[in-house]
């Protein structure tokens, strides 16, 4: 070997480079680990309450010393607890107005990426300005507008499941817009144009060759839309009076607070019962979630 060859290599660092190494990771480990552990406590809670026949939350501990099944027994033979018919209209309400703010929020994206017209800007802007507003502050405005609207047509009304996807479907366009708009962003002009040399129309190119491209966002934008109207509890307890409309977060609510004595474990059973629905639906959609969400965030 050569003096400069030899002069070259530089000699390896084996003091306390490894054992602090070693420290930062354990470090991370325990940070990861407190924080699953923050994270699925209550839910490991919950499961616990569930299947606890004390159905109280006195002592109550992660693995309860009897497992039975008789909170959900009482849940589904009550007549207080309509849980079948609670979780059918979360998920009609939820669904429906996912899919209808999936269709609107798709066409007006890619109208504000794709097109230049006037007031564009300003119709973005516009959009957003009015999510800084929270919900608490229209409720009286939604409330009466319903209320006229019911006169007219009674079941997009109050005491309605059409009503409150009346107003899920219209509160949820403008942060969505803009997270599919950075979306529609990433994705070349160069293909619109060619397929419009091929004889396509916007409409077509949009359809066949866009929407292919576009799945990963209208997954993310169909979970958020479905999560948040699932989970919300301020609008339906204001806008629904009948049992028989009650959403599942309502209901359940309201059965908690009627009863003499508190029923935690039937109530746990139903929280995890509610759950399945989003479970199911992350799963069906967890493929196309990622990029989704990381692509959205490259160009604006």
């Amino acid at each position: 070997m050569s003096s400069r060859t030899a002069a070259s290599v530089q000699p390896v660092e084996t003091g306390p480079v490894v054992p602090h190494r070693r420290l930062r990771t354990a470090a991370n480990l325990a940070v990861v680990l407190a924080g699953s552990f923050f994270a699925l406590y209550p839910l490991l809670m919950i499961i616990g309450a569930s299947f606890n026949p004390t159905n109280s939350l006195s002592g109550q501990t992660l693995i309860p010393s009897q497992v039975s099944l008789v909170n959900y027994q009482a849940l589904f033979n009550s007549e207080y607890t309509p849980i079948l018919r609670w979780l059918w209209n979360s998920i009609t309400v939820s669904l429906i107005s996912a899919l209808l703010t999936l269709t609107m929020t798709t066409l007006a994206a890619y109208s504000f990426s794709r097109f230049r017209f006037r007031g564009r800007r300003e119709s973005l802007l516009a959009t957003l300005v009015i999510q800084v507003f929270p919900t608490v502050a229209a409720i009286v405005a939604i409330y009466a507008l319903l209320k006229q609207i019911g006169d007219i047509i009674p079941w997009l009304g109050l005491n309605s499941l059409g009503g409150l996807i009346l107003i899920y479907t219209g509160g949820a366009l403008g942060a969505n817009a803009w997270l599919m708009k950075g979306y529609f962003d990433t994705i070349p002009r160069e293909l619109d144009e060619a397929a419009q040399m091929d004889g396509a129309s916007h409409w077509l190119t949009f359809v066949y060759v866009i929407l292919p491209i576009i799945r990963p966002v209208l997954a993310v934008i169909m979970l958020i839309s479905f999560i948040g109207s699932f989970n919300d509890f301020l609008l339906p307890r204001v806008l629904l009076n009948d049992s028989h409309v009650y959403t599942l977060a309502v209901g359940m609510t309201i059965f908690l607070n009627n009863q003499f004595s508190v029923n935690w474990g039937i109530f746990s059973a139903g929280a995890l019962i509610g759950a399945l629905p989003i479970i199911v639906l992350f799963l069906v959609l967890q493929t196309q979630i990622i990029g989704g969400l990381t692509r959205g965030a490259v160009k604006s």
